[in-house]
């Protein structure tokens, strides 16, 4: 016997279900539209503006916009027509249903070396041309040909292993922001993707790239640019394209005008830089209709990737360096060259020069200038100057020495204390430990007031810790224990005079109390705290890179210490990617100030970087005596409160003697057991501080008696030093 459940329906029921069956019609009809954001994507994915779709329905561009923000609906007969082109749309760009940028494809077979590539994709969900309406007609336009996996492990190894969190990806840049090109026409792209690029020169790739591949980044502000598509090649990569293996011109870095590859370049009415072809070159074509045409190229058997800040990335498989740059690139900003330029870059990408401004009296828009942004280039004061400046070559002879009233001489810490004022209670203690500050010159960057405009000159003013400039001020009177470094000079010893200083030195010689008579300033009255955005965004890729190395804000202070010890052997990849944003920070920094370069360079001659608005050495200067200030700030705090005096101090690592060999052991506690406030504290964040290395007692008094720094070799990794 089949037993059969029965289910009793009620009169109520019955009309609760009918309810329910007229939505599911209503949300079935033909003429169904889709959500307003999905209209917007679908007019923007084929580069159509609202006033095009506005003029081929012909209503207003207004009504176009009410449509997409979803103020208004569009009604018979322009709705059947809305609805027409949308679906065309959708046909030709669908929906993504997986984004690089989160969760990797599932890997399919890999294909033979020498086989036809694969180019199975992944099966869309249904698309608007699908749900309501027949297929609209097949597009003739080629589609780009996509391997979503890679014909080699790493790159399956390499989308496991993805920890970018899921971002709304740019249907532009659906594919990312950068590949790696290999030498068979395998473009790797982070998430696992790989694209096929039918390339065969310099010229066709970029054409491929711009027109095919669906790479880039959006833009960080909304008055900024849109990051140009990165390709790197490798060196299998660059012989395919005729780029030799070896760079020969070591003095301009480029290729010269007559190579080959160059000739192709301009043939194609592409144009480059003024850098030419190096290892990081920039292809462009005017921008045309404010669209950019540029793609960027990294040479990597060129030295593209400086093994100081990437490590030995350069020689990663092709998918495993896409996934670094990809985290990199999202984390921070597409590569641009340098991790220095790169952190020039991003300054500007985050606080863009201009912005459009809309002239009232003809409704016209023009760029202007962006407030809060360095706008225009201009001229440094005589003391914040280098040497080789216009300006200092009309003050002074050549080989003219300029001294501390003459100069702006704000750098970072290289002081030891003279060994003879160890005490008998130091010399008891086994060990010197090194404590090193993270992230230091971008902690000292975060709501710092610097300077936007060109400087003023004042005599005799009064001081004030707002206005942000150079202050030739005596600050020989105040004195300090022997025991610390001099706040207010790199040396640490005390000045013997008059010297120009930055705000921020001079402001915490009024913190401590003191009176400051300055005789004369550069100051700056249009400021603003410039490179906040900027330190957010290399601290909240700083952290991210952390966490994805076991190292979180919050560990208590041992977990934290062990964390540290295992962080460098977790993932080499994530490593590179760490050391990369670190040398953002201070090369971005550096190159505020950047020296002329080439051989060609005579003294007194006004060199390239003095045309940026971001060739700022004053700024430089205010971050160098910040980081400092801030680091003898600690210092101090720790002597008054718990009788510990430094060692030896080198940038952002200070050493301090101690019983026991980790900085748990030397470190204050007040009576409820927390850090001491207002001293150094261990922990990730920028500003505090973490285990920089330990050696015993007696290393550390040799290294003092021979003149040598012990915080620069308390790694141990500089086994030399000892014995010269």
């Amino acid at each position: 016997m089949v037993c059969r459940e029965v289910i009793f329906v009620t009169d109520g029921q019955e009309q609760l279900f009918a309810a329910v069956d007229a939505l599911l019609q209503e949300a079935a009809a033909p003429d169904a539209l889709p959500a307003p954001d999905e209209r917007k994507r679908l007019r923007e994915a084929a580069s159509l503006s609202q006033d095009q779709v506005a003029k081929a329905l012909s209503v207003r561009r207004e009504t176009v916009a009410g449509w997409e923000a979803g103020r208004t609906e569009p009604r018979p007969p322009k709705r059947a027509a809305y609805i027409r082109l949308l679906e065309g749309l959708a046909a030709l760009h669908p929906t993504p249903t997986q984004s690089p940028f989160s969760t990797p494809v599932e890997p399919q077979a890999p294909t033979r070396v020498g086989a036809a590539p694969q180019t199975a994709v992944p099966a869309p969900a249904p698309t608007l041309a699908e749900s309501v309406a027949p297929p609209a007609p097949t597009s003739s336009r080629p589609a780009p040909r996509i391997l979503l996996t890679s014909r080699r492990p790493a790159a399956q190894k390499a989308a496991k292993k993805q920890t970018a969190a899921p971002l709304a990806v740019d249907p532009r840049f659906i594919n990312g922001p950068l590949a790696v090109l290999d030498g068979d026409g395998n473009a790797y792209c982070i998430g696992g993707l790989v694209l096929e690029c039918p390339a065969k020169d310099i010229a066709a790739l970029v054409t491929w790239t711009l027109g095919e591949a669906k790479l880039g980044a959006p833009r960080l502000n909304r008055n900024g640019k849109d990051a140009d598509p990165l390709i790197v090649l490798t060196d299998t990569a660059a012989e395919r394209f005729g780029v030799p293996a070896v760079l020969e011109d070591r003095r301009t870095l480029r290729l010269p005008e007559d190579h080959k590859v160059v000739r192709q370049i301009i043939k194609a009415k592409w144009q480059l830089t003024r850098r030419g072809f190096g290892p990081w070159t920039r292809i462009y074509r005017p921008a045309q209709g404010g669209q950019r045409h540029c793609v960027q190229l990294a040479t990597l058997p060129w030295g593209a990737l400086d093994t100081r800040a990437w490590g030995s990335a350069d020689q990663l498989p092709p998918a495993e360096l896409a996934q670094l740059l990809g985290n990199y690139a999202t984390r921070v900003i597409t590569p641009r060259g340098s991790t220095a330029v790169t952190g020039l870059e991003l300054m500007t990408a985050l606080r863009p020069p201009t912005r459009a401004v809309k002239d009232p009296a003809t409704g016209t828009w023009a760029s202007g200038p962006n407030p809060g942004s360095l706008t225009t280039a201009v001229d440094p004061a005589p003391p914040e100057a280098p040497d080789e400046h216009p300006v200092v070559a009309a003050l002074h002879p050549r080989g003219h020495q300029r001294t501390p009233a003459e100069v702006l001489d704000e750098e970072a810490y290289e002081w030891i204390r003279d060994p003879e004022l160890l005490t008998d209670d130091e010399c008891a203690k086994a060990y010197a430990v090194g404590i090193d500050v993270n992230m230091a010159f971008a902690a000292a960057a975060n709501r710092l007031t610097v300077g936007l405009g060109a400087p003023v000159h004042r005599k005799a003013p009064a001081f004030d810790k707002g206005l942000p400039g150079s202050w030739l001020v005596d600050l020989s009177h105040i004195d300090f224990d022997a025991r610390l470094p001099n706040p207010f000079t790199p040396h640490g010893a005390r000045p013997q005079g008059p010297a120009w200083y930055a705000t921020p030195t001079v402001a915490y010689a009024v913190e401590l109390g003191h009176t400051v008579t300055p005789i004369e300033a550069y100051v700056r009255p249009e400021s603003g705290p410039y490179l906040d955005g900027w330190y957010t965004r290399l601290r909240d890729a700083y952290m991210t890179t952390m966490e994805e190395l076991g190292v979180t804000a919050g560990m208590p202070e041992a977990e934290f210490l062990a964390a540290m010890e295992r962080h460098k052997q977790a993932d080499p990849t994530q490593n590179a990617v760490l050391s990369a944003i670190k040398a953002t920070v201070k090369g971005g920094i550096g190159k505020l100030r950047e020296r002329p370069q080439g051989a060609g360079y005579r003294p007194g001659q006004r060199w390239p970087a003095l045309e940026r608005p971001t060739w700022r050495p004053d700024i430089r200067a205010a971050v160098i005596s910040a980081a400092r200030i801030n680091m003898h700030r600690k210092m101090l705090k720790l002597a008054e409160q718990a009788g510990l005096f430094p060692i030896a101090v080198l940038s952002d690592c200070a050493v301090y003697l101690s019983d026991g060999p980790s900085p748990l052991d030397f470190l204050p506690r007040t009576p409820d057991g927390k850090p001491l406030p207002g001293a150094f504290r261990l922990g990730v964040s920028p500003g505090m501080v973490k285990h920089e290395g330990t050696q015993s007692l007696m290393w550390a008094v040799q290294m003092l008696d021979q003149g040598h720094n012990p915080a620069r070799h308390i790694k141990g990794t500089d086994t030399t030093a000892a014995e010269e």
